[in-house]
């Protein structure tokens, strides 16, 4: 089973975690290629670009500028959004490490695709930037071309089923009807009981993603019958899931 997570925009500097040699990104041409894009705007302009406050930018252009000379970091221990707090990849064991290198991915909008001991730098980007060098096409665009066989490959090298952790935006960074195609796609949803009814709420989505994932590496899920039995702060699974469509809640 390959396992795919989406990136967090929170990025942390200072990883105190110990962890064996960092493992060279895929498309990490690609990725300093952009990074040097990114790099020739001014402060102004990432503001505009990103969607982000004037301090935010102003931390970006500085990473940009200094690409070149930072220290990569292991992807996994790289992004602190919720997902990633629940992923709790800092307590991994040598084991699980292992196992999560072989079987789980992370979508960049800068790398691609990252495995948990890629090394990377810090930055900042979003999937509908459109980079001067990149004949108008968005960094999903970009991107589609030359992930969608990375990951179908992956999958069908293993046991032909891809658990989809990402967030819907994600699919684009993919030929997704091709994938859904060639291989076996389940994809879990999340919800709360609220005023009656279930529904989705973000903050809680992220969390389950993170904690899903973490049992699914930790536990070396493998079948079916392995993941059903899962259940996190309150979360079970609903009687009437299917296997492609798993749905937990709280009632």
């Amino acid at each position: 089973m390959q396992i795919l997570l989406s990136p967090a925009k929170d990025m942390t500097d200072s990883p105190s975690v110990s962890l064996p040699s960092l493992t060279t990104p895929l498309f990490l041409a690609e990725a300093e290629h952009c990074a040097e894009q990114m790099s020739e705007l001014s402060t102004e302009e990432l503001s505009q670009l990103l969607k982000i406050n004037p301090q935010l930018a102003a931390l970006n252009k500085q990473r940009y500028t200094d690409f070149p000379a930072l220290t990569p970091q292991a992807a996994v221990l790289s992004y602190t959004g919720m997902a990633y707090r629940h992923l709790r990849a800092a307590e991994f064991s040598p084991e699980d490490l292992a196992y999560a290198q072989q079987h789980f991915w992370m979508t960049s909008f800068l790398y691609g695709l990252l495995r948990p001991l890629d090394g990377i730098k810090n930055y900042r980007l979003e999937g509908n930037v459109v980079l001067p060098e990149h004949d108008g096409q968005t960094m999903f665009q970009f991107w589609r071309t030359r992930l969608t066989d990375v990951l179908i490959d992956a999958v069908k090298a293993d046991d032909g089923v891809l658990f989809f952790l990402g967030s819907g935006e994600m699919k684009q960074l993919f030929d997704w009807k091709r994938v859904t195609k060639e291989v076996k796609v389940i994809m879990p949803t999340f919800q709360v009981m609220a005023n009656g009814k279930l529904k989705t709420i973000v903050v809680y989505t992220k969390m389950m993603r993170g904690a899903l994932a973490r049992h699914l590496i930790t536990n070396r899920v493998t079948a079916t019958e392995d993941w059903q039995s899962f259940e996190y702060e309150g979360f079970a699974l609903l009687p009437d899931s299917t296997e492609l469509r798993p749905a937990w809640a709280i009632l």
